[in-house]
């Protein structure tokens, strides 16, 4: 599965926004932080997402106008006007910032939601429980960073979501010199 242009241009763009619109607020005051508190933020143009990001501004325009649709941020208007956040950075989860923008958080092939499968004749392949489980995790995983955690970078000290205790399919079992089985349990308590 890989994340389009869509999903990821939208994270950085709001990473952008979290960053600026708090941070700079108050230049004077080093109280900002861009996970909310401190000083009032200030309103960012799309212009200078756009330049710092290097994305163009008429996608940015797009993408903006479903984050707006969905609550995630607020345009302001006139002279110094842009956007801002509509809740903390801590309070805006990186799954809610993709699923706004129209991006499907699925590996399967198969219509989400739907009984039918992807094969022609409406069956499920046989992977299909794989790659639907793969989704899951992966909604999971971007469910519990925060906008708040990317810009901080405390993704670093996050722990691992399945751990690094977990055997990987080239160890083998030393007394059976079989592949070690993985564990029966995946999903994170964190969701």
């Amino acid at each position: 599965m890989k994340l389009t242009t869509k999903g990821r241009y939208a994270v950085m763009a709001m990473t952008d926004l979290a960053r600026h619109g708090s941070a700079q607020a108050d230049a004077a005051n080093d109280t900002a932080t861009p996970s909310g508190g401190g000083a009032k933020p200030r309103p960012i143009s799309l212009a200078d997402i756009a330049s710092r990001q290097e994305i163009s501004l008429s996608y940015l325009e797009q993408l903006f106008a479903r984050l707006r649709k969905a609550h995630l941020v607020t345009s302001v208007r006139g002279p110094g006007g842009g956007y801002l956040l509509s809740r903390p950075a801590d309070e805006t989860r990186i799954a809610d910032i993709i699923i706004a923008v129209d991006e499907p958080l699925q590996a399967t092939r198969c219509k989400a939601g739907s009984a039918s499968g992807c094969l022609s004749d409406h069956s499920r392949c046989l992977t299909h429980d794989l790659w639907n489980e793969l989704s899951h995790q992966i909604h999971l995983f971007l469910n519990s960073v925060s906008l708040g955690d990317v810009v901080e970078g405390r993704l670093r000290q996050k722990p691992n979501f399945i751990g690094d205790d977990v055997p990987t399919s080239t160890q083998t079992s030393s007394q059976s010199g079989e592949l070690a089985s993985p564990p029966h349990e995946l999903r994170s308590t964190t969701g």
